[in-house]
């Protein structure tokens, strides 16, 4: 305990030394003593007939020794039950009862010897002991004994301060340890129930390839000539990259009914070959308003090569691949921060196309680039009359006191990005974002993200993932836009309130518990849901379960 003891630990040492004192005393006090209570019991017993026998009667009795051992053993322990019990009175202990049983622990010491057989060792003319008597009169002081300073240890917690704090912090750090790996569990098994398609989505997309197997001449547009509104800069474009066809669908449903004309709209969807069919079916099955869909895939843009964009060498390597596909399952949870970041969707292309935008769409001047997992609730015409100040990147920044800012997504401790960036500057979500093309072209961006991934191929500048060279390259280019236009966190934040949900322009399910899965946040998932397409055959046939009620 430190070799320091409180006031109250040292009055109790005291207590306990005094009746221990005491406790010996009554073994030695001398025969004129009016009252020996060893044992409790009264001169008849124990008194002044005991100690008057003669020298002869005490030698004819050899086992009389043995019988004053046994007796002074339940007296020490007798008195140390009562020290304790006085000293938990005077404490004012909550727990009346270690009062109780420490007084009957002395009590059953007292009473022991006034039982018969027992009686019968302490009468005064008694001449000879039993020794099978003695034995188990042994036995029976022990068994208390034993009990009496098994309440003893476990009275001490009581007592001693010093005690029950390292007892406390003891168990505060064992409950920290389970905390922690509970947390690494849960976060793993969130990952993987993230990165998993359900049985429903499947369903689906099966479903849909099937339509279109039977019916291509429908959804093919091999050979027809492109509308020209994919290409009018004067109408207003989104841009939506996934594989997801289900997903994709809730952002144009969802926008197109905030619309006052849709026909001014067009919604650029992008996805890889094996969804190419899905998508085209999903969209192709539905009328929206006048809107205009195109849907291509990403082999489409040939510009899109090893030789061209660095992300694209660097995700055929093999220590990328290595990175990804080699780890040991008994080393996935070691590192709980980071494990997010060996999500396999980094590999795909589609993440990281919202870097080439000005390629993709060189007859526009401005683009809105929509996640597949947010909502649109509100007209967002208004984003495009916004003077972006010669910006790029027009976005809702995420930062508050010391959260997102710089230092939590890049390697301060390198050099180059020490050197660049300012380790407090505020971060800013995708998910949402208006880009200004023109200006994209004009300040090279795509040239300053090339420079910047080529450099990171070790992953020594930030790990992986795109907000981090989004944050770089849009460094000095990005335009705040107000925070009602977009709000986060609707995929890991079951907090926030619906006063501020309800006023977003967009509502954004980044997280793992997307609303299309079963982890889904329960109160968040009809935001989602109801712009699902319950219409569609081949989604009615795949029981989805969207928690509307």
């Amino acid at each position: 305990m430190g070799g320091r003891i409180g006031h109250s630990g040292t009055a109790f040492l005291v207590t306990v030394a005094f009746f221990l004192l005491l406790s010996l005393s009554f073994i030695h006090t001398s025969s004129d003593d009016p009252s020996d209570h060893r044992l409790g019991f009264s001169n008849d017993l124990f008194g002044v007939g005991s100690k008057r026998r003669s020298i002869l009667s005490l030698k004819s009795d050899p086992l009389k020794p043995r019988l004053d051992q046994i007796r002074n053993q339940a007296d020490d322990h007798r008195a140390l039950a009562l020290a304790y019990a006085a000293h938990a009175r005077k404490l004012k202990l909550e727990n009346l009862k270690l009062v109780r049983v420490l007084t009957e622990l002395s009590d059953s010491l007292t009473h022991l010897a006034a039982k018969p057989p027992y009686s019968a060792l302490f009468e005064t003319d008694v001449k000879s002991i039993d020794e099978s008597v003695l034995r188990q009169f042994e036995k029976d002081v022990k068994d208390r004994i034993k009990e009496t300073r098994q309440v003893v240890a476990e009275a001490k917690e009581s007592f001693d301060s010093q005690l029950k704090i390292q007892k406390l912090k003891d168990t505060i750090f064992a409950v920290n340890e389970q905390l922690t790996e509970a947390k690494k569990q849960g976060a793993f098994s969130s990952l993987i129930a993230a990165k998993s398609i359900p049985k429903s989505l499947h369903c689906l997309a099966m479903r849909l390839t099937e339509e279109r197997a039977a019916r291509a001449e429908e959804y093919i547009d091999d050979g027809k000539p492109t509308p020209s509104e994919f290409e009018d800069p004067r109408l207003y474009h989104y841009a939506i990259f996934s594989d997801n066809a289900l997903a994709a669908s809730v952002v144009v449903n969802s926008a197109v009914k905030t619309m006052k004309d849709p026909s001014k709209h067009v919604f650029h969807v992008v996805t890889d070959k094996v969804n190419l069919g899905v998508m085209q079916v999903m969209f192709k099955m539905k009328d929206y308003s006048g809107a205009h869909i195109e849907v291509k895939a990403v082999e489409y843009y040939t510009f899109l090569n090893s030789s061209y964009a660095p992300v694209l060498k660097q995700l055929e390597s093999a220590k990328m691949v290595k990175f990804y596909f080699t780890n040991k399952l008994e080393n996935a949870t070691k590192d709980t921060n980071n494990m997010k970041f060996r999500n396999p969707k980094y590999l795909s292309i589609l993440n990281h196309l919202r870097f080439y935008l000005p390629e993709m769409y060189p007859k526009l001047h401005k683009i809105l680039f929509l996640d597949d997992d947010i909502v649109v609730q509100r007209d967002l015409t208004g984003l495009w009359k916004i003077d972006m100040d010669g910006k790029v990147n027009g976005a809702v920044e995420t930062c508050f006191g010391s959260f997102h800012r710089y230092a939590q997504y890049m390697n301060f401790s390198h050099p180059l990005i020490k050197k660049k960036f300012n380790p407090k500057a505020c971060a800013w979500a995708y998910g949402m974002n208006l880009f200004d093309l023109d200006a994209w072209r004009r300040e090279k961006s795509t040239e300053e993200y090339h420079y910047w991934q080529s450099l990171n191929e070790n992953r020594t500048l930030w790990k992986l993932g795109t907000l981090p060279p989004g944050l770089i390259t849009f460094y000095s280019t990005t335009k705040p836009l107000d925070k009602s236009w977009h709000v986060l966190g609707l995929g890991y934040n079951p907090s926030i309130s619906m006063e501020e949900i309800n006023n977003a322009a967009v509502v954004h399910f980044n997280g793992n518990m997307k609303p299309w899965l079963d982890i889904a946040i329960k109160q968040f998932r009809p935001l989602w849901s109801k712009y699902v397409d319950k219409e569609n055959e081949h989604v009615q046939a795949c029981n989805f379960n969207f928690g509307d009620g």
